[in-house]
């Protein structure tokens, strides 16, 4: 089998062995992943390994493996918990794609546009009870963890369709939305492998705390790569924006245009207009390109991630922790 390719964040790892460990770890994982939604059932059997297949980064697996690195790696039920917070992962995608009635997810037709609209719903439901049934296996510790951060994603997901509520700064709300939708499960991963692992116990705090913020870090600069020019992201610019989905540098020009700043007040005069044309939404992507809130936009996001790295330091250096750095890192560099 060829090796599993390793999240993007974690290539430039200098420990050739450290790598080694999470690339045999990876292609343990993927065969039970696909394992693990396979189903004898006729109905549910494309739909389930539809995603699956797609392939994907499979960053939170990777962070279980590499959190695990601190304690015994190879016990198996590290591996199970990297295809539970995977499954979890999975099983969101399918919902929020429907919610978003995205045409496409990693390169293939959303479920869908394939089997239609409660069949994509139920398979992420699927997933979830798959997820479940392999984390019950877990103890005690991590079952609570896993329905403690599933009750987060869904409550992450109900905010930001309800919105902010009156009186309630629309920044800090979308920061607690971020928060909960990526980083409650991300810091899950970096947690879970600690626990299962069998690593010290004082070392959960920490990964909780560097998994949640680099999750709030890894969203703000999507937020910051919908705005930018095209590159290797492979996005396309203005997406969330035509969309109407609330992102960092509006929000930061919404508040700038209610403290009086004129520019910010035309510019949202043009995002809150008709954007269906091409030409309109490169030219209102580049105004917002070019404006300040563009940097702060950025500046945001790079403190999540070096907020996630200082909450490492107490980490025993070597490998692991450098790897751990290297991925906070990696994270907010995606734009370049």
């Amino acid at each position: 089998m060829s090796p599993i390719a390793l999240p993007k964040q974690l290539r430039k790892v200098a420990d050739r062995a450290l790598l080694k460990s999470l690339e045999s770890g990876l292609e343990v994982v993927e065969l039970a992943l696909k394992d693990a939604t396979t189903y004898a059932d006729a109905v549910a059997k494309k739909p389930a390994r539809h995603l699956v297949d797609a392939g994907g980064k499979r960053i939170r697996p990777a962070l279980v493996l590499l959190a695990a690195q601190l304690g015994d790696p190879t016990r198996k039920e590290v591996i199970d918990a990297a295809v539970v917070v995977e499954l979890t992962h999975l099983a969101t995608l399918y919902h929020d794609d429907v919610m978003d009635d995205a045409p496409t997810r990693r390169g293939v037709p959303t479920a869908q546009h394939v089997w239609g609209n409660s069949v994509a719903i139920l398979t992420g439901d699927l997933l979830f009870a798959r997820a479940s049934q392999v984390g019950s296996y877990l103890g005690q510790a991590s079952l609570t963890l896993q329905a403690d951060t599933f009750e987060r994603l869904c409550l992450g997901q109900l905010h930001e369709t309800v919105g902010s509520l009156e009186g309630q700064d629309p920044i800090d709300h979308y920061i607690q939305v971020l928060a909960d939708k990526t980083g409650s499960l991300i810091a899950a991963s970096a947690r879970l492998g600690i626990v299962l692992s069998g690593a010290p116990a004082e070392y959960e705090e920490p990964m909780k705390q560097f998994g949640e913020k680099v999750g709030v870090a890894f969203q703000l600069i999507d937020d910051v790569i919908d705005i930018s020019e095209a590159g290797p992201s492979g996005k396309t610019p203005g997406t969330d924006l035509r969309a109407g989905v609330p992102t960092m540098p509006v929000l930061l020009l919404r508040r700038a245009a209610a403290q009086g700043d004129k520019s910010a007040i035309d510019l949202l005069t043009l995002i809150d207009g008709d954007l269906s044309e091409d030409s309109v939404l490169a030219y209102v992507v580049k105004r917002l390109r070019e404006h300040a809130v563009a940097e702060q936009a950025y500046l945001e996001a790079k403190r999540w991630a070096d907020d996630a790295v200082a909450s490492i330091q107490v980490l025993p250096n070597g490998s692991v922790k450098n790897a751990l750095e290297l991925f906070a890192q990696a994270v907010v560099d995606r734009q370049q």
